[in-house]
């Protein structure tokens, strides 16, 4: 198992998550809930099926495409959604 792939990964995604529309709804849900551990459970279930449909997509993507193209790709998604939310179009 490569610990540094791990690593990265926690790294990487525990940055991009911080403050993003997820973690801001799991507030919500547990501000007006009250109920932390409930929320705790289904963010946690959404997130790993999300996460789950994530590498399945990526495992049968590059049997058919090259990883520099679905890196591009995903350059590309990214600046679009990008401007988007500049220019108040999304």
């Amino acid at each position: 198992m490569d610990i540094k792939l791990i690593i990265s990964t926690f790294a990487l995604l525990f940055v991009a998550e911080l403050g993003d529309k997820t973690q801001l709804a799991v507030i919500t849900l547990t501000a007006r809930t009250h109920q932390p551990w409930p929320v705790f459970i289904g963010a946690v279930l959404g997130l790993t099926a999300v996460t789950a449909l994530g590498i399945l997509a990526g495992a049968l993507i590059t049997r058919w495409i090259p990883i520099e193209w679905v890196s591009r790709a995903a350059a590309v998604a990214f600046i679009t959604i990008g401007g988007l939310m500049l220019w108040g179009k999304l």
